[in-house]
């Protein structure tokens, strides 16, 4: 299993391996792709207590709004989502990682479902935790991931519940 470098991730895109829409050639960098940040968030609902996390549906706990910006406070999660779709062929898949301008700051970018399947065609949902001390304002279109992009042994396609997920 091997990471795609820039001239690698140039040619499947070239190729309809990879399809990344909207797609700006210029997000493109050594060996990933920028990701940005579209205008849905769930925030999460004040809750006393989730009695059983094995059966609570995320969407129950949280509320969706539609903002051109948020700001998240320290210790505060919220879900968000990529402006851009992401298509992968079968032999290809992923790993969602943070921007270090952000890490710096101590704003986590997928609290640990970071890995993107094989064969998916979906937005990606951003779990986005503030672990720093300064309540950090983002804003819609920015920048905020990047796409890690690795080449598979053997072939699959994601069929899993959220296979075509559009919102967080």
């Amino acid at each position: 299993m091997s990471i795609l470098t820039k001239p690698e991730i140039l040619k499947a895109i070239k190729r309809g391996r990879i399809a990344i829409d909207p797609y700006d050639p210029s997000a493109v960098g050594p060996g990933s792709i920028d990701l940005t940040l579209d205008d849905k968030f769930r925030v999460f609902k004040r809750l006393k207590t989730v009695h059983d996390a094995k059966k609570t549906d995320y969407k129950d706990i949280t509320k969706l709004v539609k903002r051109k910006t948020i700001v998240v406070r320290p210790g505060e999660t919220i879900l968000g989502i990529t402006l851009e779709k992401v298509t992968l062929a079968s032999d290809l898949c992923g790993w969602l990682e943070g921007r270090t301008r952000f890490a710096r700051l101590g704003l986590l970018i997928h609290i640990s479902a970071s890995f993107m399947q094989p064969g998916i065609s979906n937005k990606q949902v951003l779990e986005i935790s503030n672990m720093g001390h300064t309540p950090l304002r983002l804003e819609a279109g920015m920048r905020i991931c990047q796409f890690v992009f690795q080449k598979t042994v053997g072939k699959a396609k994601y069929q899993g519940q959220f296979k075509a997920q559009t919102e967080p």
